[in-house]
């Protein structure tokens, strides 16, 4: 990561250098989780180090990783949220279009804008698991030694995550 151009003294690049080699994976892993997108996560976290650096003169070390977190939730959540204004927006500005008339590519990009919004309604701790399941391939039981729970608590969130997809996307497509 670049720092913004200035002066900076040696404690300053120093103490930024050790907190972002301790949290830079963790914080990356925390933005997937939420996201389900990799680049996304790589955006977030860049973020997240951007506006620690700039606040720098009022954290306390020993805040730092709660801090560094609810950075990361609240981008997560404003990227969200964008992206469900931007949503509504091309829904009603759109011209009707018969499906004669749209070839495959603009279908599959749908899909995929449709399966992005659908992950972004699931409840925080139930899309977790989802991706934790589907994108990284874990069992249940892994996944809730993971995160401290029982593996039914695991499949009633994952049973949640499905039911949601299940219901938003077999009524457009």
């Amino acid at each position: 990561m670049t720092l913004p151009a200035g002066k900076y003294s040696n404690e300053e690049l120093s103490w930024f250098r050790s907190i972002f080699d301790q949290y830079y994976e963790n914080i990356r892993s925390f933005a997937y989780y939420k996201t389900g997108d990799v680049d996304l996560a790589d955006d977030i976290v860049q973020e997240v180090f951007l506006k620690l650096w700039t606040n720098r003169s009022e954290v306390k070390d020993d805040t730092v990783k709660s801090l560094l977190y609810t950075i990361a939730s609240n981008i997560i959540k404003n990227h969200f949220k964008h992206q469900n204004v931007v949503f509504n927006f091309q829904k009603n500005d759109q011209p009707n279009e018969t499906s004669d008339e749209t070839d495959s590519n603009l279908r599959q990009e749908e899909l995929n804008r449709m399966l992005q919004e659908t992950l972004a309604e699931i409840p925080e701790k139930s899309r977790e698991v989802f991706l934790m399941n589907r994108i990284e391939g874990l069992t249940y039981a892994d996944i809730a030694d993971r995160l401290g729970l029982s593996v039914k608590a695991i499949e009633k969130r994952m049973s949640e995550a499905l039911s949601i997809i299940r219901s938003r996307i077999s009524y457009k497509i």
